[in-house]
């Protein structure tokens, strides 16, 4: 019964989710994938298993935070929930994040996901608060801060104080927009088709070796035959840069709806990235010229929702607290 009662945090993200369990950290990171018989339509994988596509079709069913298809979201959620747990019947109580632009319908579905996934209680915490508490900003003042969070399928962008959200910006695309940018200039300038997974890595590639070459494997598209190319980094940052103006431009609109005095705090103590995208090429370079402020990269850009989920599940009334400031 014990196993049964454990509290659980779940960041249910496009490309990943990661789950807390109290008391012993984060116990999970998988991709957000379930696979389909490409003949029956059966799901027959979830996860790491099922993101290379390699034995049926894969699906992404969470988008922006929230379930786009309820039914492999209950089914992939269940499977992770077992996988913690590896009791057949976990009940677990969680903590969720639920988009800072949220409508009461999407809430609504959020919630409903987790309790046919068997769990037996949902506390929902705004995604901003909990990437905020990840990343180890303070959230019981009055001072203004600044999270930006760039993920798979979206950038995130809030501005906070006392530990409620003040105003809030999107751009569809996050860091997704980067990969599709680097399989375009692959396909213009080289005829060679690459798969996601081959340009986001190459897009990593580009940060970690800023002066060298990036090898690219795909397809010729007019042979259908196997070939590689070469890339200067240099140039896979360049077809990154619109994607880069987009956030660069939400985050400067989202500063100014700011109140003065928010405004002047985030000029002194600047802004945070996390998420998947914190390592865009020239992300954090084009930020602090645009907004005149400082930009940091939180120490574990990829789990601060989660990690912020967790300080909620070692301390439910955290929740309650925040809630009331």
């Amino acid at each position: 019964m014990r196993l049964l009662g454990r509290d659980l945090a779940m960041d249910l993200g496009a490309a990943s989710t990661r789950i807390y369990a109290k008391g012993k950290g984060i116990v999970l990171d998988e991709p957000s994938a379930v696979m389909r018989d490409r003949e029956t339509g059966k799901v027959v994988g979830y996860g790491a298993e099922a993101a290379d596509g390699a034995d049926g079709e894969t699906y992404w069913p969470i988008s922006d935070g929230l379930p786009q298809d309820g039914e492999l979201t209950r089914r992939m959620i269940r499977h992770f929930l077992h996988k913690v747990h590896r009791h057949p019947f976990p009940r677990p109580r969680l903590v969720m994040a639920v988009p800072d632009d949220f409508t009461p319908i999407e809430r609504v579905a959020l919630r409903d996901a987790g309790f046919e996934a068997e769990a037996r209680g949902i506390l929902l915490v705004r995604h901003a608060v909990a990437a905020a508490l990840g990343a180890g900003l303070p959230l019981d003042d009055s001072t203004g801060h600044m999270v930006i969070d760039i993920g798979r399928d979206a950038a995130r962008i809030a501005v906070l104080s006392c530990g409620s959200v003040v105003t809030v910006g999107t751009v569809r695309g996050g860091g997704g927009a980067v990969t599709r940018a680097v399989a375009r200039l692959a396909e213009y300038e080289h005829g060679l088709l690459v798969g996601e997974r081959e340009a986001e890595a190459a897009k990593l590639c580009s940060v970690r070796e800023p002066a060298g070459n990036v090898l690219l494997h795909g397809r010729d598209a007019d042979t259908g035959e196997e070939r590689a190319v070469a890339l200067p980094a240099e140039r896979v940052r360049e077809a990154a840069a619109q994607p880069v103006e987009h956030i660069v431009r939400a985050a400067e609109y989202t500063v100014e709806r700011c109140p003065a005095e928010l405004a002047a705090d985030l000029g002194e103590g600047g802004l945070v990235l996390v998420g998947g995208g914190a390592l865009l090429p020239g992300l954090r370079r084009r930020l602090r010229a645009g907004l005149s402020m400082p930009v940091r990269r939180a120490e574990r850009p990829t789990d601060s929702v989660a990690l912020g989920l967790g300080r909620c599940v070692e301390d439910l009334g955290l929740i309650a607290r925040l809630r009331h400031r």
